[in-house]
């Protein structure tokens, strides 16, 4: 009785066991690499162990990185870039071979959780690579499932806010036209592997664009009257949760209304050009303190409060070599010298005179969830069934 027992709470708590996540508690951040002057991947792996950041995206699949996060015990998105998408999407022999010798080849020691397909394709200047990306997205999602590890890797692609039209109020959101008939299908593939909407989400740039009608404290997480949404009859007092659900509420116009969005980008530029005001370091502090208070509360938002907020930050380092505005180089918590960019409660690899701010704990980020994570069945069941096919 008691193993049929075990065997029913298994089989009903399965479709949760066997669905691969990519996502341990409310923060992560991403870790890019544009630059000549930043820390090793080596030591780059001490500094998020240091800040008790899990939770880290990468735009490639760099084997330097992959190997220097082997035991480490973080958790890893890789990228397939956007040069790659045609490619994988027309041939299936190469999606397999780029998932073993990028992915699987490097587990289960590197704890590679996830794989991003291209980004921010959809609502961008090549037709031809939108077309692309969901053959792309279902060829590497086969090949996983070929490889058995399907059921931890998770796959997944970032779209911009250019994929959507009306986004004010949030409740007008919806889908450009054009984009509509690419998303739909890729939705629906989505949905079916359990996989989140991905979201690269700028207050910053909203402002940027608008500093005539945005107020920066509702940018920036600061006391503010906020807006109110008529349609939706729901009030916010801040951007970031509007821009969530603009997107929430063109997944419901489009039929998907139980699908979870992650925030994959999100950050504010400590420096930029004349025609980027908002870039200073005091700007940026105060955004990236207040987010991280915000996503210590592990709540949802006004539309769907119960969907915790989670989002990957961007990004670990200043960057010298990204192209663009000003803006592009510095969006760094961390300096290329591994020094904080500002105080938000991190220590760097080396002292900084930034000014200090209260510290927030990163145990309200773990919320209580397991540091190590396996990818064997077994060691994803919950220590209650463990208990009970103990005393079988």
């Amino acid at each position: 009785m008691r193993i049929l027992r075990f065997l029913f709470l298994v089989f009903s708590l399965g479709i949760n066991v066997l669905v691969a996540t990519a996502f341990t508690g409310t923060y992560g951040i991403n870790y890019g690499r544009i630059a000549d002057n930043i820390p090793s991947p080596e030591k780059v792996v001490t500094l998020l162990k240091a800040a008790k950041i899990k939770n880290v995206r990468i735009y490639d699949a760099d084997h330097s990185v992959l190997t220097a996060f082997k035991g480490s015990g973080l958790e890893l998105v890789v990228g397939l870039p956007n040069e790659y998408v045609k490619e994988m999407s027309s041939n299936v022999d190469h999606a397999l071979t780029w998932v073993k010798d990028n992915v699987k080849s490097f587990l289960p020691e590197t704890k590679i959780v996830g794989i991003a397909v291209g980004n921010e394709v959809l609502g961008g200047g090549d037709y031809d690579l939108a077309v692309a990306l969901l053959g792309a997205v279902k060829n590497i999602h086969n090949a996983t499932k070929t490889l058995h590890i399907d059921k931890i890797v998770q796959i997944s692609t970032a779209h911009s806010q250019g994929v959507f039209a009306n986004s004010y109020p949030p409740s007008s959101c919806i889908f450009k036209e054009g984009v509509d008939q690419l998303m739909k299908p890729l939705l629906e593939f989505f949905s079916e592997i359990h996989s989140p909407f991905c979201l690269n989400a700028y207050p910053f740039l909203a402002y940027t664009y608008n500093p005539g009608k945005i107020d920066i404290n509702y940018a920036l997480f600061q006391p503010t009257e906020g807006i109110y949404d008529e349609k939706s009859n729901l009030h916010y007092d801040n951007l970031l949760d509007a821009q969530i659900d603009a997107a929430y509420a063109a997944l419901d116009d489009a039929g998907f209304k139980k699908m979870e969005v992650i925030i994959t980008e999100t950050g504010w530029a400590s420096h930029g050009d004349q025609s980027e005001p908002g870039a200073t370091s005091s700007n940026a502090r105060t955004y990236h303190y207040n987010l991280k208070k915000r996503l210590a509360k592990r709540k949802g938002t006004p539309l769907k409060p119960k969907f915790v907020l989670k989002a990957y930050i961007f990004a670990l380092f200043n960057e010298n070599s990204k192209p663009g505005a000003g803006s592009e180089k510095y969006y760094g918590l961390f300096k290329a010298d591994g020094s904080i960019s500002y105080d938000i409660g991190f220590s760097g690899l080396k002292s900084s005179s930034a000014s200090s701010l209260s510290r927030v704990s990163f145990k309200d980020f773990r919320g209580g969830r397991m540091w190590a994570r396996s990818s064997s069945f077994l060691s994803a069941i919950s220590a209650p069934i463990l208990i009970l096919l103990l005393r079988i």
